[in-house]
């Protein structure tokens, strides 16, 4: 497998929104409208920032209020990271737009 993949695989790993504007505007609009965001793993030697396909079934934005900017996202989605297809997984605290996360190999 691949040295990042296997490295940013490791559950528990810092993530924020990353993205040209990560702001928690920027965050909800890509959530809910566009389908698409950026996750950016700050600490992997490089701050490796994934664009995520969302994947609406698996993500929970139940426990989310954007008006006041409190609660926490559950976001999942796919990518193609160094010619391996991975799932990210995250959740997102909106009042820091960071959280935890990491990335699942998917096997043919």
């Amino acid at each position: 497998m691949d040295e990042l993949v296997e490295r940013l695989s490791q559950e528990g790993q810092k993530v924020v929104v990353g993205g040209p504007s990560p702001s928690l505007g920027e965050f909800q609009r890509r959530l809910t409208e566009m389908g698409y965001v950026f996750v950016k793993f700050p600490d992997s030697g490089g701050a490796t920032d994934l664009g995520v396909r969302v994947d609406e079934a698996a993500t929970d934005l139940g426990g989310a209020d954007f008006a006041k900017g409190t609660g926490s996202v559950h976001v999942e989605g796919t990518l193609t990271l160094n010619y391996v297809q991975v799932r990210c997984v995250a959740d997102i605290d909106l009042t820091s737009l960071s959280g935890s996360g990491h990335l699942v190999a998917l096997v043919p």
